[in-house]
C-alpha cells in the first residue's frame, strides 16, 4: 500500500498543507466539491497566490487533491493554453485527513467517568432480556439493540481508560500550586465518589441481566442452535445473520463462502458480548473490569488525600527537606579539614563502611566456638575472612552459563487450587445464609467465620445503602451473587449473632437473603 499521501504532514511547508487541506475538508462539508485556487487563497488568508498555486501542485503529486481543467473561465485562446485548473479532495486526501483528526481527538481526549453510560447499558440489557423472552424476536431489534449496546459500552470503557490515565498524569503536575490543587481536589473527589456509587449500584443488576440472558447459571455462548441455546446466543446469532443480507454480489458466490462470513460475524458480535461479560461478571482466575475500575479509582482517591497531606506539612513546618540539605551544604563547606567533614557524615547519616561482606565456613565456626558480644567495639574483634573471588574480581558470581529457569507449574497449580477453595468457601457461606431462610436478623443463630464474613459485607453495604430513616433498603453485591432486603424493626428489638470469633449484638432487622446464581431473574 503506498503511503505517500501522508507525505504533506511531515513536509518543509506542513503547516500550509494542512491549511490548504483543511480548505477542503471544510468546503465538502459544505457540500462544494471543487475550489479555484483563489478560493483557497480567500479561506486561508495567504497573500501569495503563487504559494498557494504551488501547494496545490504539490498536494496533486502526493495524490492528496486531484486537478481539472477550469474551461468555464475559458474566454479566449490566451485562456485556454493557460492551463486553469480546479481542484477537489480526493478518497486518499479524505482518508488521511480523517486519520489526523482521529489522532489529534484521541491525544487532546481527556475522558470521563460516564454514569449515564451505566443507565444506557441497562436500558439496552432490559430492552433485549424482553426481546429474547418473545416467541418470535425481530432481527432488526436484535441488530439494533446489540450494535447500540456495543457502542455504547465501547464509549464507557475508553472514556474510563483515557479518564483514569490523564488523572495520573494531572497529579503528578499539579502539585506546585497548592491553592489551584486543593480546588482540585474537591471537585474530582466529589466526581470520583458519585460514580462509584453509580458504579455499584448498576454493576449488580447488570450482572444479573447478563446471567438472565445467558440462561441458568451463566453457561458459555456458543455457536450452537437449539433448545438448548442461551436467549443472547439466538440475538447475537440474528444480528451476524442480518448481516449477510449486506453482502455485496460476487462475495458470497457459494455456501462455503457464506459461511465465512457468518462465522466472521458471529465471531464480532460474541467479541462484544464476552467484552461487556468481562467487565461487570468475575471468570475464574480473573477479576471483572468493573471491580478493577473501582479500586483504581479509590487509590486515584488515596493519592489525592496523600498529596493534601503532604501540601498541609509543607505549609505547617517550619523548614522542608531541601532547606535541611542546603544547611548541611553549607555545614560541609564550613569544616576545617577532611576529618571534620567525615564525622559530620556520620553523624547526619549514620553510615560507615561494612567490615566484611561474606563470611566463609571457617569464620562461622570460629564465631561459634569464640563468640563476639554484640558491644565489642570494631577496632578490637577479630577480623572476617574474605573469600579469595570476591578480593580479585569484585564479583561473588561464579563465571559461566546463567541458571536455567525454573519452572512455576507447581506455584501456578497452587495459587489455582487456592482460588478454587476460596471460591468454593465463599459458595458455602453463601449457601450457609440462604437455606437458613431466616426472616429475622435474630434468627440466623450461630455462623461459621466466612459466613459472619460475608453477612457483615452485606449488611455494611445495605446499611451504607440507606437513606437513613425506617425504610427498607434493598442492594445487591458487587458481583451480582446476593441481595440483600434489610427492614428495621423497632428500636427496642435485639439481635445476637454467636459465631466463632465471639458474640455480636445489635438492632434487629427483617431480613431476606436470595442468592442471584441460582434464582433466575425476574423483572
Amino acid at each position: 500500500m503506498d503511503y505517500t499521501s501522508f507525505s504533506y504532514v511531515t513536509a518543509e511547508k506542513a503547516d500550509l498543507y494542512r491549511r490548504v487541506m483543511g480548505a477542503f475538508v471544510e468546503a465538502k462539508s459544505h457540500f462544494l466539491v471543487h475550489l479555484r485556487p483563489e478560493d483557497v487563497q480567500q479561506q486561508i488568508g495567504e497573500p501569495e497566490l503563487a504559494t498557494v498555486q504551488a501547494a496545490l501542485t504539490q498536494l496533486v503529486t502526493w495524490g492528496n487533491l486531484a486537478a481539472e481543467r477550469d474551461n468555464a473561465r475559458v474566454t479566449s485562446v490566451e485562456d485556454y493554453y493557460r492551463a486553469l485548473y480546479v481542484y477537489q479532495i480526493t478518497r486518499q486526501g479524505e482518508a488521511v485527513e480523517a486519520a489526523l483528526a482521529s489522532f489529534e481527538q484521541a491525544l487532546g481526549r481527556r475522558g470521563a467517568l460516564q454514569s449515564v453510560a451505566l443507565e444506557d447499558i441497562r436500558t439496552r440489557l432490559r430492552a433485549l432480556l424482553t426481546l429474547a423472552r418473545s416467541e418470535a424476536p425481530s432481527a432488526t431489534e436484535s441488530q439494533l439493540l446489540l450494535r447500540d449496546l456495543a457502542g455504547v459500552f465501547a464509549d464507557l470503557a475508553e472514556n474510563a481508560r483515557a479518564f483514569m490515565t490523564g488523572l495520573n498524569r494531572t497529579l503528578e503536575g499539579r502539585g506546585s500550586d497548592a491553592d489551584a490543587f486543593l480546588l482540585y481536589k474537591e471537585r474530582v473527589i466529589g466526581y470520583i465518589e458519585r460514580f462509584l456509587g453509580d458504579l455499584t449500584t448498576a454493576s449488580g443488576e447488570i450482572a444479573e441481566l447478563i446471567r438472565a440472558l445467558e440462561g441458568d447459571g451463566g453457561r458459555e455462548v456458543g455457536v450452537e442452535t437449539g433448545e438448548g441455546e442461551a436467549p443472547v446466543a439466538r440475538l447475537l446469532r440474528q444480528a451476524a445473520e442480518r448481516e449477510l443480507l449486506d453482502l455485496a454480489p460476487g462475495e458470497s458466490p457459494d455456501d462455503e463462502e457464506r459461511a465465512r462470513a457468518f462465522a466472521e460475524a458471529w465471531r464480532r458480535w460474541h467479541g462484544h458480548w464476552e467484552g461487556l461479560r468481562a467487565w461487570f461478571l468475575d471468570q475464574p482466575g480473573r477479576q471483572a473490569q468493573a471491580r478493577l475500575l473501582r479500586s483504581s479509582a479509590r487509590r486515584a482517591v488515596t493519592q489525592l488525600l496523600e498529596m493534601v497531606g503532604r501540601l498541609n506539612e509543607r505549609r505547617m513546618a517550619r523548614s522542608d527537606r531541601s532547606a535541611d540539605f542546603r544547611t548541611l551544604a553549607r555545614w560541609f563547606l564550613e569544616c576545617d579539614s577532611d576529618g571534620e567533614a567525615h564525622r559530620l557524615w556520620r553523624t547526619a547519616f549514620g553510615l560507615t563502611p561494612a567490615r566484611h561482606l561474606v563470611i566463609d565456613v571457617a569464620t562461622a565456626e570460629a564465631w561459634q566456638q569464640v563468640p563476639v558480644p554484640a558491644a565489642t567495639p570494631w577496632a578490637e574483634a577479630p577480623g572476617m575472612q574474605v573469600q579469595a573471588r570476591l578480593r580479585a574480581t569484585g564479583s561473588y558470581q561464579k563465571p559461566g552459563a546463567p541458571p536455567k529457569l525454573r519452572s512455576r507449574a507447581r506455584e501456578r497449580e497452587l495459587l489455582a487450587r487456592q482460588l478454587a477453595e476460596e471460591a468454593s468457601a465463599a459458595r458455602a457461606a453463601r449457601r450457609q445464609l440462604v437455606e437458613r431462610r431466616a426472616k429475622r436478623l435474630s434468627e440466623l443463630g450461630e455462623l461459621d467465620d466466612g459466613a459472619f464474613r460475608l453477612l457483615l459485607n452485606l449488611l455494611g453495604e445495605a446499611l451504607a445503602a440507606s437513606p437513613g430513616d425506617d425504610t427498607p433498603v434493598t442492594t445487591t453485591t458487587g458481583d451480582g451473587s446476593l441481595r440483600i432486603t434489610l427492614a428495621p424493626l423497632g428500636p427496642e428489638t435485639t439481635a445476637t449473632l454467636r459465631t466463632e470469633a465471639g458474640i455480636l449484638s445489635g438492632r434487629d432487622y427483617r431480613l431476606e437473603i436470595i442468592d442471584l446464581e441460582e434464582d433466575t431473574w425476574r423483572s
